[in-house]
């Protein structure tokens, strides 16, 4: 993927309702928390295809909900783990992250699930 995800575009196109809007979010978000813990993808790449400045300002200006900005907070953070400390502590501090995210997106799923 060249020029990243437009949160922007895909929610609103995707999701008319608020609730639903913070499932594909938090779907999307599982997704490329996968990546990264697979090695699919590295943490530089998911910042500038996903965890970017634009996604972080749609995400706390339009969506509104601090759980969603602490994921998209995590995530922009995850490649600075690998410059400011050495590597095997570099490593579990990502996979701390990663589970910090994932839980913060189960969180917005079972939110959606009791609003529906």
């Amino acid at each position: 993927m060249r020029g990243g995800v437009r949160l922007q575009q895909v929610l609103s196109v995707a999701a008319r309702s608020p609730e639903k809007r913070l499932t594909l979010f938090a779907l999307l978000n599982l997704g490329m928390i996968e990546s990264l813990f697979s090695g699919l993808m590295r943490p530089s790449e998911a910042v500038r295809l996903f965890f970017n400045a634009e996604n972080c300002l749609f995400v706390r200006k339009k969506l509104v909900v601090k759980t969603a900005d602490e994921i998209m907070s995590h995530g922009v953070q995850l490649p600075d783990l690998f410059e400011a400390l050495p590597p095997e502590e570099a490593h579990r501090e990502f996979q701390r992250e990663l589970s910090t995210m994932r839980s913060l997106c189960l969180r917005l799923l079972e939110k959606g699930k009791l609003v529906a």
